[in-house]
C-alpha cells in the first residue's frame, strides 16, 4: 500500500500539495477539510443563485509555474482576435476563437478587465493611485500640492522603518499616506500603523510607490516607454484570468482530479492536533481527526502538511510533543484579523462612471461614515457570479475580530448596516437592496504583530520536524496571495521529490524583491 501524507487543509495549498504529491511521488494524499466545501478562503459562495468570491481572488502571478498550473486545469476563453498573455518570462499567444466558449462550457478561465478606485470624498481615485491630470484636477491645486511637498520631504530625509507607518510615509510622503492608506490600512488591522511591522509592507506593497505611480503613468502616456518585456508591478496589470463560476470553481476542478487520481479528500472532518513521534523525536506520526458528528481518530502518516493556523498547530502538537515554553509562548501570542462580507443584491447602483455603470472590481471606501473597508461589485469579476443580470450583487467587506461587536452582529442587523452605508456613501438609494446575505471568515488575515517579531525561533523549532511541512498563508502567518499559496505547496512537494527535508526554498515564496504582489 503507498504511503500516506496527511494534509491539513483543502485551501489552495493543500489541494495543490494534494496534486503534485500524486503527480510526482509515490505518497497517497488524504486532504482533511473542516467545512463541507474545498476552497477555504478561496472557496465560491452561492446564495439564491448569486455567487460571492470571499475578498476577490484575481488569478494572476509572476510565477509562470503557477500561471501554468492554474491554464492546465482550466483554459482560457475563446477571444476576439489575437491575445497575448504575458507573465514573468512566458508568453501565451491566444489565437482568435482558440479556447472553449464561456457562453456554452462551464470550465472556462474569463480574461477580465482589472480596475480598482478608490472612494475619496466623493470622488473615484485610480487604485494603485496614478497622478496623471485626472487625479490631481479631482485632488484640487492646494492638496497636490502638498502631497509634492509631503513627498519632497519624505524622499530628502526618508523615516528609519521600524513599523508600517515609517514604510508608507517613505513611498508616498505623509500627506498621501494620511489621504488615501492610513485609514483604509487602520480599517483592515485594527490599530494605527505604527503599531503594525514594516515587514506587511515589504510583502504586500513593496515596489510600489508614489515614484512608481508617476512612471507607471509615463510609461502609458509616452510610446515605447515600457517594452513588452518588461516586469510589472501586480498591482498595476490592466486584466487578469477568473474562473467563469468564481475562485471555488479551480479548487472543486483540482479536488476532482486529486479524487479521479486515487487520493481522498474527506470534508467535514477537522484536525484538532497533530502527532508527534515519541520513537522519533524529529518527526510526526500523524494527525487526530473530528469528523462532524464529534468522533475521533486518528491517521498515521508519512508526512503531514499543515495549512491550520500556526497557533492552533502548537496547541495540538502539546498533546504529543514537549513544547518549548517560548514556543509555546510566541505561537499562543500570535493575532488574527478576522473578516466578514455581508453580499447585497440591488437593482443598481446610484453611483455611475459618466452615465455608464461602475466597472471596478473593487472599490475602496476611505470615508469614515463606512465601517466597511472595501466593496466588490461581483457582476465586474464574472457576469456568471449573478442569477440575473439585470441587478447588482455587490460584496461589502469588514475587518473585525472573532467575538468583537461586529463579528457578533446578527445577520439581518448586518445586512440593514451593510445598506445603510451604501446609502451615506451615495452607492445606492434607500430601499435599494433587495436580499443580503453575511459570510464569515475566521483568521483571515495572519497579523504582524502580537508575537509576530519573535516568529522566527517558533519557525525554526517547527522546521525540526523533518516531515512536517507548513504552506499557505495561515500555515506560515504569513500574509502570501493566492499564487504564493500554491507555490509553497509546490516547492514542499519539490523537496520531497527529492528526498529533502530542509524548509528554507518554501519560507523562500513571497520574499524576493521581484516577486512582490500588491493589491
Amino acid at each position: 500500500m503507498s504511503k500516506v501524507a496527511v494534509i491539513v487543509g483543502g485551501g489552495p495549498a493543500g489541494l495543490t500539495a494534494a496534486f503534485e504529491l500524486l503527480r510526482r511521488t509515490d505518497l497517497r494524499p488524504v486532504v482533511l477539510e473542516a467545512d463541507p466545501q474545498v476552497g477555504g478562503i478561496s472557496r465560491t459562495v452561492v446564495h439564491a443563485g448569486n455567487r460571492l468570491d470571499i475578498g476577490g481572488h484575481r488569478f494572476f502571478s509572476r510565477e509562470a509555474r503557477v500561471m501554468d498550473w492554474w491554464l492546465d486545469r482550466l483554459p482560457v476563453q475563446a477571444v476576439d482576435g489575437p491575445v497575448e498573455l504575458a507573465y514573468h518570462g512566458r508568453r501565451a499567444h491566444l489565437a482568435s476563437g482558440e479556447g472553449p466558449d464561456p457562453q456554452v462550457q462551464d470550465q472556462v478561465m474569463l480574461l477580465r478587465p482589472r480596475r480598482s478606485r478608490i472612494l475619496h470624498r466623493g470622488h473615484l481615485f485610480p487604485y494603485p493611485l496614478r497622478l496623471d491630470p485626472p487625479t490631481l484636477r479631482k485632488l484640487g491645486a492646494v492638496p497636490a500640492a502638498r502631497i509634492a511637498a509631503s513627498y519632497a520631504r519624505a524622499s530628502l530625509l526618508p523615516r528609519p522603518e521600524r513599523n508600517l507607518e515609517d514604510f508608507l510615509v517613505n513611498r508616498f510622503g505623509q500627506e498621501l499616506y494620511r489621504t488615501f492608506f492610513q485609514s483604509y490600512t487602520e480599517k483592515v488591522w485594527g490599530r494605527p500603523c505604527r503599531e503594525i511591522s514594516a515587514e506587511w509592507g515589504a510583502q504586500r506593497i513593496k515596489g510600489l510607490s508614489l515614484r512608481a505611480a508617476v512612471a507607471d503613468y509615463l510609461q502609458r502616456v509616452i510610446p515605447g516607454a515600457r517594452s513588452p518585456g518588461d516586469p510589472v508591478e501586480t498591482s498595476l496589470i490592466e486584466r487578469f484570468l477568473y474562473p467563469k463560476l468564481g475562485p471555488g470553481q479551480m479548487w472543486e476542478t483540482v479536488a476532482r482530479e486529486v479524487v479521479a487520481a486515487g487520493g481522498e479528500v474527506r470534508l467535514g472532518q477537522r484536525a484538532v492536533a497533530v502527532l508527534a513521534d515519541p520513537a522519533a523525536p524529529r518527526r510526526v506520526r500523524g494527525v487526530r481527526v473530528q469528523d462532524r458528528d464529534g468522533h475521533a481518530y486518528e491517521l498515521e502518516a508519512a508526512h503531514v502538511f499543515s495549512t491550520m493556523p500556526v497557533a492552533e498547530l502548537v496547541a495540538g502538537l502539546r498533546d504529543s510533543s514537549s513544547v518549548p515554553a517560548d514556543v509555546a509562548e510566541v505561537a499562543a501570542g500570535l493575532c488574527y484579523r478576522d473578516f466578514v462580507t455581508v453580499g447585497l443584491l440591488l437593482d443598481r447602483l446610484a453611483l455611475q462612471d459618466r452615465g455608464r455603470p461602475l466597472d471596478d472590481n473593487w472599490i475602496y471606501l476611505q470615508d469614515p461614515r463606512a465601517r466597511a473597508g472595501r466593496m466588490q461589485i461581483f457582476n465586474n469579476w464574472s457576469p456568471w457570479l449573478v442569477a440575473d443580470p439585470a441587478t447588482t450583487w455587490v460584496g461589502l467587506e469588514y475587518f473585525c475580530d472573532r467575538g468583537d461587536a461586529l463579528w457578533s452582529t446578527p445577520d439581518a442587523a448586518l445586512v440593514d448596516q451593510a445598506a445603510a452605508e451604501l446609502v451615506a456613501l451615495g452607492l445606492a438609494r434607500p430601499g435599494a437592496v433587495r436580499d443580503g446575505v453575511v459570510v464569515r471568515m475566521p483568521r483571515t488575515y495572519p497579523a504582524y504583530f502580537g508575537t509576530w517579531d519573535r516568529f522566527d525561533g517558533l519557525r525554526a523549532w517547527l522546521d525540526g520536524f523533518e516531515n512536517l511541512w507548513l504552506v499557505g498563508r495561515n500555515g506560515m502567518h504569513r500574509y502570501n496571495n493566492q499564487d504564493h499559496s500554491v507555490l509553497t505547496a509546490m516547492v514542499a512537494v519539490d523537496q520531497i521529490a527529492a528526498g529533502r527535508v530542509d524548509k528554507a526554498p518554501v519560507w523562500a515564496v513571497n520574499t524576493e524583491p521581484d516577486y512582490h504582489e500588491g493589491r
